[in-house]
């Protein structure tokens, strides 16, 4: 018996046409245990996400990052407050070169800071290629 390359591809992988009116199946995933599991696995990094509004709050992402994690920033409350930004980015770019580490821009609001070891390639993947 010859089957064709599509017929071989549609059986191995259940391609083809479906009956008309029938309805895709969806399955209701429960995270929660994984999630609960997750919590109590202790990794050497973790990439934090924060969000500042003023200066006092500084102090806690400078922490994670000499902890050495990797920290994705929002300043997008501060944007009014073009003199805060400034200050606030030349703050995080010191404490990422006391660690030998990297800050870039991932966008107008968001600023990613990497620990030692770790640094960010600012070439965008586009369509698979640099």
């Amino acid at each position: 018996m010859v089957m064709s390359l599509s017929g071989l591809i549609d059986k191995l992988f259940g391609g083809g046409a479906k009956p008309k009116g029938a309805e895709e199946e969806y399955i209701e995933l429960n995270l929660s245990e994984y999630e609960a599991l997750m919590e109590r696995e202790v990794a050497n990094l973790y990439v934090k996400v924060a969000e500042i509004a003023n200066l006092n709050e500084l102090q806690e992402i400078r922490k994670e990052i000499y902890n050495g994690n990797i920290v994705i920033i929002d300043l997008s409350l501060m944007r009014r407050d073009r003199a805060l930004v400034e200050r606030v980015i030349r703050e995080l770019k010191q404490v990422t070169e006391d660690i030998h580490g990297d800050i870039a821009g991932i966008s107008e609001d968001l600023i990613i800071t990497t620990p030692t070891g770790v640094k960010i390639d600012r070439r965008k993947i586009i369509g698979g290629k640099y």
